[in-house]
Parts: structure tokens; C-alpha cells; sequence
């Protein structure tokens, strides 16, 4: 018997394709309305107990990427996240770290102008504890080193982004 694929999928975003105006910062020279889409999330490894979004752009010049969104210890028996859920209507729990805009929300895409497409890459991760062990305070590169580290699985979908 195979086993079946854990999976990310998006009403709102689709793999390998443009994001909408709706999902560009609103700040930063971006003048987007900033809103989180919709995620939803099937098949999660066997003993899950609980998941984390985290949304990274390798392609921005920083050398080290830029972290977008950074949300743990959401319930295991979430199934997703709804459109805008970013602005702080997360599930009960659920931890925010503070990304790379400076704030403990969901940041948008904002290349810079003429820096051509950039990929955004929103992981779902199953993780086997209920709460990452980080620190509220835990840079986003820390929270990312724990996730890889920990995870039973994770699922990615990349959506591109440019000005």
C-alpha cells in the first residue's frame, strides 16, 4: 500500500504561478493590501500534534533570503488557514515570530522593483510536539533550523512574485 503524499494546496495562490495584487505588502515601497491566502493542508504524517506556516523568498538580496510569515503551535486538527488569517486571525495557540518586515504578522510580497520574479515558498510543517521549543524572542533563522530539524513532514507551494 502507498503511502499518501502530505500536501499543500491554495484557493488563492497556485504553484509555479503569479500572485495577486491582494498578497503584496503594504509598505516598503509595495502598496498592496498585505492579505494572507488561504492555505489548506491534507494527508499529515502519523503523529502530528501540531503544524507551522512559514512563508520565505530565497530570491530577495539579502544573502540569507527574506522570512515573510512565521507561525507555529497551530492545532493539530487544523486542516488550514482562511484568506487573511495573517492579520491576526490565527486558530487559539498559535505563536507569530517576527519576520523579516519587523512585525509578528504576515508580510506580503515586495520585491524590489526591476529585481525580476521572485519565488515565495509557503511550507506547511508537521511537527511532532503541540509547541516548538523556541523562545517567543527566537529569530526567524532559528525557528527555521528547529523546524527542519524536528518536523515529521512538510509541503511546499511556490508562488512567484515581481514588479
Amino acid at each position: 500500500m502507498s503511502a499518501t503524499r502530505f500536501v499543500l494546496t491554495s484557493p488563492d495562490i497556485q504553484e509555479g504561478h503569479f500572485m495577486a495584487k491582494a498578497h503584496e505588502f503594504d509598505g516598503f515601497g509595495c502598496d498592496g493590501p498585505n492579505i494572507s491566502p488561504a492555505l489548506n493542508w491534507q494527508h499529515a504524517p502519523e503523529g502530528t500534534k501540531s503544524f507551522a506556516i512559514t512563508v520565505f523568498d530565497p530570491d530577495a538580496p539579502t544573502g540569507s533570503g527574506f522570512w515573510h510569515w512565521i507561525v507555529t503551535d497551530i492545532p493539530a486538527a487544523a486542516t488550514g488557514l482562511a484568506q487573511g488569517a495573517g492579520q491576526g486571525n490565527l486558530p487559539q495557540g498559535c505563536r507569530t515570530f517576527t519576520n523579516d518586515y519587523g512585525s509578528k504578522a504576515f508580510g506580503g510580497a515586495c520585491p524590489p522593483e526591476g529585481h525580476g520574479m521572485h519565488r515565495y515558498q509557503f511550507t506547511v510543517w508537521a511537527l511532532p510536539e503541540e509547541t516548538l521549543p523556541a523562545p517567543d524572542g527566537a529569530s526567524a533563522a532559528v525557528v527555521g533550523f528547529m523546524l527542519n530539524a524536528m518536523a515529521l513532514g512538510k509541503a511546499t507551494l511556490t508562488a512567484t512574485y515581481a514588479r
